[in-house]
């Protein structure tokens, strides 16, 4: 498929549509008062509506193919970012960051990424447009990265190897200092937790760009398509967090998931199209297969091996 030709002012128009969908969402989460679960899951089907809504706007302005390459984009993103989930939980609680907080970090730490996405992203179609092989080299990362994740269960990971090494670097504050990135303590500047968590979410989204905008390239090659789809999947990622963070964890197979969609991925872009064609639709119901399976299944392990309630903080234990 060609690309699609969107004008200056249609850039422009996305542009200032982003700006007002983080404005909304900064306002929306202002205060000193916690967010809800319930309030976070209306936000998270929100955020999901207009994702999709966006769909529909290029089905209608471009047609069915454009819009099923977008789902499909789209998909792959939504899916990946449930793995930045498990790391943001790892970040938070490595440096003891309370929810309130937390949102801060992760409202800045979601700009970053856009900005980050924007680079990987064109950088990439540019590569792709130059040197036809780079696609066999995005294809082996895509392979490779399919097999770590299906090793390493997120689960078992208590601490955050990049928060450590920026600790080790930065001279950072003992403890919290309000909501301040960075303090001045005697003349001198000095990193606080809060600065370590962001820095840290920024350096490990770069690194999961090198994963999701290649999986996102497999499904289309189009710039405006990756790059909307990307900033919708992204988008929303703080609530979702919130309205998750304590059931990501119950999901034990869901790596086994993300590993499947990173395994299509990188298959589709080895694999000549002149050998093995799958259409963009069928990309979105593979996509849809391997993480509702993944899904049902920790579903179905936890039903079956409920885990045992830990007695509240303070709570004398038994005598047997």
């Amino acid at each position: 498929m060609e690309a699609i030709q969107v004008p200056a002012w249609g850039w422009i128009a996305f542009g200032v549509l982003v700006i007002v969908l983080l404005s909304i969402d900064l306002v929306a989460h202002r205060g000193h008062h916690a967010t809800s679960k319930r309030s976070a899951i209306g936000w998270s089907i929100g955020w999901i509506l207009f994702g999709l809504g966006f769909g529909v706007f290029v089905w209608v302005m471009y047609g069915a193919e454009p819009a099923h390459e977008y789902l499909g984009a789209w998909l792959i993103e939504k899916s990946l970012s449930l793995d930045n989930l498990f790391v943001f939980l790892v970040i938070f609680r490595s440096l003891n960051i309370p929810e309130l907080e937390q949102r801060r970090v992760l409202f800045w730490g979601i700009f970053g990424a856009l900005v980050f996405r924007a680079l990987f992203i064109f950088a990439g179609l540019e590569a792709l447009a130059r040197w036809h092989a780079v696609v066999y080299v995005f294809g082996a990362i895509l392979l490779f990265t399919a097999f770590r994740v299906a090793r390493e269960d997120p689960l078992k990971q208590k601490e955050s190897k990049m928060v450590g090494w920026l600790s080790r670097r930065l001279p950072v504050t003992p403890t919290l200092e309000g909501t301040h990135f960075v303090v001045r303590h005697g003349g001198k500047l000095l990193a606080t937790p809060m600065l370590v968590a962001l820095l840290t979410i920024e350096f490990t989204d770069v690194a999961f760009a090198l994963d999701s905008v290649p999986a996102a390239l497999s499904v289309s090659h189009d710039p405006f398509i990756v790059y909307t789809s990307n900033v919708f999947a992204i988008l929303g990622l703080r609530a979702l967090y919130i309205a998750l963070a304590h059931v990501i964890t119950q999901l034990r197979y869901l790596h086994y998931g993300l590993a499947a969609v990173l395994a299509f991925a990188g298959l589709k872009m080895v694999i000549p199209h002149s050998w093995v064609h799958v259409s963009p639709l069928l990309s979105v119901l593979i996509i849809i297969a391997c993480i509702g399976t993944s899904v049902v299944a920790s579903l179905v392990w936890k039903r079956r091996h409920p885990q045992p309630q830990n007695p509240p903080p303070g709570t004398p234990a038994r005598a047997h």
